[in-house]
C-alpha cells in the first residue's frame, strides 16, 4: 500500500509554496489531480479579484481558509465549507483577498 498524500494548510506552510497565476488576481498552487479530471488546488486571491461566470460540471467543494470569498448567494468567511453541485453556475469575488482550499470533480466552464 502506497502511503497516503499529504499537506499542511497552515498559514505559514502555505506561504512557502508556488503559486501560478489562474487568471489576473488569482493564483493557484496544485496539490493532486487525477486523469479524470479531478484536482485538488489552493487558490489564493487579491483583494477586488474576480472569476468569471462559470459552469460546474461536477462537485465543487470550498473551504475558505483565510479572508473572505463571496458569490452571487453569499459571502463565505474563513471556516466556511460550500459545496456546488453539478451545474451551477456563479461568479466568484473577494473584496479583501482570501485563500481557499478547493477540489474539482471535474473541469469547470466558463461561459
Amino acid at each position: 500500500m502506497s502511503p497516503p498524500c499529504l499537506w499542511s494548510l497552515r498559514p505559514v506552510d502555505i506561504a512557502s509554496l508556488t503559486f501560478q497565476e489562474l487568471r489576473p488576481g488569482v493564483e493557484i498552487h496544485v496539490l493532486h489531480e487525477s486523469a479524470d479530471g479531478a484536482r485538488v488546488a489552493l487558490l489564493r486571491y487579491t483583494p477586488g479579484a474576480q472569476v468569471p461566470q462559470h459552469r460546474h460540471e461536477g462537485h465543487e467543494y470550498v473551504y475558505v481558509l483565510e479572508g473572505e470569498q463571496s458569490d452571487e448567494r453569499g459571502s463565505y468567511s474563513a471556516g466556511s465549507l460550500v459545496v456546488n453541485e453539478p451545474g451551477v453556475t456563479h461568479r466568484v469575488t473577494s473584496e479583501r483577498g482570501c485563500v481557499v482550499l478547493i477540489i474539482w470533480q471535474r473541469p469547470v466552464v466558463f461561459v
